[in-house]
């Protein structure tokens, strides 16, 4: 009972700092700042800001597979967006659902021409668990379907060179489509806690059955 109840409070004390954490990103993701070109990647903080102009890359779209969206099965679409100076940088333009047989792609349907778009900076999602082979992308295919997307592999076929960060477009921004909800955390602080008071529940549940069994085995003796 001693051993499960210092086990417990442990778990609970795990998920109150999993809980300070995820505060701290919800700060970060809400007191940003905001630039109007591509800052130094070496200074780029996660979630920054950035309101571009430029032009996409048609014809030239990753899409991402097996990302889900209310219950159903789509892609995410990534487009290289390229800048008045000549910068290129990979948009998440969002979710577009896959058709139910998977003999065709989704249709992408990207704006021409200038454009001015807006969103923030993050990595390119990594998998929780990775099955199988990443695999190579292709010089010749496009749009082409990936099952893990990595910035590296999608700008050596695009034969150019891409800022080492993602840009996830806003939801009001031009030139996306559904899904573009995006939060900095995918469980709140608080289901956190919920499940810390859980733990330290189950703690002082293990503590009072261990004062229970000493007390009944001492009135045995």
């Amino acid at each position: 009972m001693l051993a499960l109840m210092l086990i417990f409070a442990r778990l609970g004390v795990w998920q109150m700092d999993r809980a300070a954490i995820k505060d701290h990103r919800l700060s970060e993701f809400s007191s940003v700042p905001e630039f109007i070109q591509l800052p130094d990647p070496g200074n780029m903080r996660e979630f920054t800001r950035l309101v571009l102009e430029g032009r996409f890359k048609q014809q030239y779209d990753t899409l991402a597979d097996n990302q889900v969206l209310a219950g159903r099965p789509g892609v995410h679409v990534y487009t290289a967006f390229e800048l008045d100076s000549g910068e290129k940088i990979l948009v998440n333009r969002g979710w577009l659902p896959m058709p139910e047989n998977r003999l065709s792609l989704p249709l992408v349907d990207t704006p021409a021409g200038q454009l001015e778009i807006s969103g923030r900076i993050g990595p390119m999602p990594l998998p929780g668990r990775q099955l199988g082979k990443e695999g190579d992308m292709l010089l010749d295919r496009w749009p082409q379907l990936v099952t893990y997307p990595k910035l590296d592999k999608i700008s050596v076929a695009l034969s150019t060179k891409l800022y080492p960060w993602v840009l996830f477009l806003d939801e009001t921004s031009a030139g996306g489509f559904s899904g573009r909800q995006w939060k900095p955390v995918f469980m709140s602080p608080a289901r956190h806690r919920a499940y810390a008071f859980q733990w330290f529940a189950l703690a002082f549940t293990a503590f009072l059955g261990w004062i229970f069994l000493t007390i009944r085995r001492g009135e045995q003796k």
